[in-house]
């Protein structure tokens, strides 16, 4: 259910990024928006991976 949820709060956020993006057209504001995606990327990888991936034993 957290991987779940976890999703669905990054889809929201891309969508809310990418109407942005689309919306006001500025490259620096791209480059931002590329970025804050992949640390939310990042951040739902590392919250939901397993266990043993974490590097936790």
């Amino acid at each position: 259910m957290d991987r779940l949820m976890a999703l669905i709060a990054f889809l929201a956020m891309l969508a809310f990024l990418g109407i942005l993006v689309v919306e006001v057209q500025r490259i620096d504001l791209s480059l931002v928006a590329v970025l804050v995606i992949g640390f939310v990327a990042y951040d739902l990888y590392v919250s939901t991976a397993p266990e043993h991936k974490k590097g936790r034993h």
